[in-house]
């Protein structure tokens, strides 16, 4: 479809019912408005719409299911396959929607579907809580949340979407539906973990945890498969309050790692204990007592501190390219694939990432939620990103390659916040023994699969 063959008095209705900017390819802001976080991802939207409050969004929603148009959500714009734009169809942008209450006791938070991280961090740190999320400040909680939500602390108070208490959706025909445990209770059951295949969330109520400072940081050591070994021992056997993600990577220009490091490939963890200070040194040391320490900096710091780590290194506009797999343990076999293909890292913002997902993660069943993967002890990401275009296929082909000699050595499936967009094929195993239930309730609120520029879950027919 084209603006040509779309009805002039239709267009005018629907910016008649925005109080949001409705913006046009010949519009001056539009190469501005399409632009997400993945510069792989350069389309063309029809129409884009930022929307400003509710009445935008369920008029954005009606019009392109009237109009037939493929409809993409974009909270953060994050995310990496590009499911925040299309060619040819319409973005419904959330960006502007960035309303934010604590409760006065600081026990809850609601959050509108365009905050980010960072933002959500900022309105509750002065209250000495936060809520589990992810570990890059300027991630949208939106999609973060829908797809189960990992970060630096899953292992002591679970996903994002464990600590989710209610939501407001626009479900396909337009409806607003407020969510929780009693009402809808399905469609609450399914956006947790079920990704944006079920309508779009406007706001998200969140559980709060008491965590204020923390003691966090990074260690890098020479590449050694003992100190995988050893990572994968730590996180079965360590403090809920300690979460340690672990990296092949390349080593950062920083102070406390030797200059004839800086580029070279290494191992590395960021670790997070949001446990008493007391015990601050003893994990340091453990920490370090993983392999052969190049360069560590552990330092107490205020929790939003940490999700900003990353922030200079993954800054928006770069090229991304993921995959991604989900394991109970690192096998012999699967160690031995890292040992290969991890040190040929390209790049210091790239690399294999492991995130734990045990401890709390754990007591929530398969069935509580629609995050399928409760019995794993790890997600993995093959987190190719780089700054030029032109090394695009060597990169991608460093990602593939090493996807495809650990496939055999993992678990069917992943979690889908880390897929690529060619990975819908992998959408029964990526959503587990919950995909069944996930067709049947999106055959209940989107029979037309409206919400499919997602991991997409087919209606049941």
């Amino acid at each position: 479809m084209t603006l040509d063959h779309t009805d002039a008095g239709e267009l005018e209705n629907l910016s008649a019912s925005l109080r949001g900017p409705l913006i046009y390819p010949s519009d001056d802001n539009y190469d501005e408005a399409r632009r997400v976080y993945n510069a792989m991802n350069d389309r063309r939207p029809l129409l884009i719409v930022q929307a400003t409050d509710i009445a935008d969004v369920i008029a954005t929603v009606n019009f392109a299911r009237e109009q037939g148009l493929d409809l993409a959500i974009r909270g953060g714009g994050h995310s990496v396959p590009g499911f925040g734009t299309c060619d040819d169809g319409l973005v419904l942008d959330l960006g502007r929607m960035k309303g934010i209450r604590v409760d006065s006791a600081g026990e809850t938070v609601r959050a509108e579907g365009g905050c980010t991280l960072g933002e959500l961090n900022h309105a509750t740190y002065p209250l000495g809580v936060t809520v589990p999320a992810g570990i890059v400040s300027t991630t949208g909680i939106a999609g973060l949340t829908l797809g189960g939500g990992m970060g630096y602390l899953s292992r002591a108070y679970g996903l994002s979407c464990d600590n989710l208490i209610s939501a407001d959706v626009v479900t396909a025909d337009g409806r607003l539906v407020t969510c929780d445990a009693e009402r809808d209770p399905d469609l609450f059951w399914a956006i947790r973990g079920g990704g944006g295949n079920f309508g779009v969330v406007t706001s998200f109520e969140y559980r709060t945890h008491p965590v204020r400072e923390i003691l966090g940081g990074p260690t890098f050591y020479r590449i050694d498969s003992e100190t995988l070994r050893n990572y994968s021992k730590l996180m079965a056997e360590a403090p809920e309050e300690l979460t340690v993600i672990f990296a092949i990577t390349r080593g950062l220009p920083v102070p406390f790692l030797p200059e004839e490091w800086h580029g070279q490939p290494v191992m590395a963890t960021v670790a997070c204990w949001c446990g008493p200070p007391e015990k601050d040194a003893e994990i340091t040391a453990t920490v370090a007592e993983l392999g052969d320490v190049l360069g560590q900096a552990h330092w107490r710091m205020p929790f939003p501190e940490i999700n900003t780590l990353f922030d200079e290194l993954l800054p928006h506009g770069l090229q991304h390219y993921w995959k991604a797999n989900i394991g109970r343990e690192i096998s012999e076999e699967a160690l031995a694939v890292h040992m290969e293909h991890g040190p040929k890292v390209p790049n210091i913002e790239s690399g294999p990432f492991f995130f734990p997902i045990n401890g709390a993660c754990h007591r929530v069943s398969v069935s509580d939620t629609a995050f399928a993967h409760r019995d794993a002890a790890f997600s993995l990401v093959l987190s190719g990103s780089w700054k030029d275009p032109a090394d695009n296929e060597k990169n991608t082909a460093w990602v593939r390659n090493y996807y495809d000699a650990l496939r055999p050595h993992s678990e069917e499936g992943g979690y889908i916040n880390f897929m690529s967009a060619d990975d819908q094929d992998r959408a029964p195993s990526n959503y587990g023994e919950n995909y069944h239930r996930l067709r049947e309730i999106k055959a209940q609120y989107d029979p037309t699969n409206l919400f499919r520029l997602n991991q997409n879950v087919l209606p049941a027919d």
